[in-house]
């Protein structure tokens, strides 16, 4: 199977980051379905183009978290989510993002109304993106 995860190696995030943060989006948002049989850790390693130990990691992390099952001999599983975890996960994996963003604002000494102005506008252009079928979701 394949997992459609790009990594930037250019990027000072680590690549076990990009791939947890990714690969928890495709659950929670659910892109993957439960019950999806992932590809093995050598499988997902060979396609991504790292390490084995990196691809156990993130399996072993999402397992922790509730988000993946291993059984010994069948493979990896995308658990149940409940629809209140679904939801934690989903607003986790964006609140950051914001605080970053505001973080960045703050640091050029953008007012609040300028940073709303800003998020609107990133927004309605991501909006248009999409009904133009030019854009992520």
């Amino acid at each position: 199977m394949w997992i459609p995860i790009q990594l930037n190696e250019t990027s000072a995030e680590p690549l076990y980051h990009q791939i947890t943060v990714q690969l928890r989006a495709l659950i929670v948002s659910g892109q993957l379905v439960e019950g999806t049989l992932l590809p093995s850790i050598r499988e997902l390693a060979q396609q991504l183009k790292c390490s084995i130990i990196t691809i156990r990691r993130v399996y072993q992390d999402l397992e922790a978290e509730g988000l993946l099952r291993t059984r010994q001999g069948m493979g990896t599983y995308v658990a149940e989510v409940e629809e209140s975890d679904r939801d934690k996960y989903r607003l986790a994996s964006v609140i950051p993002a914001f605080e970053a963003a505001v973080d960045a604002a703050l640091r050029v000494q953008c007012t609040t109304a300028e940073m709303e102005s800003i998020l609107r506008q990133a927004i309605a252009k991501r909006i248009e993106m999409q009904s133009e079928g030019g854009g992520e979701k």
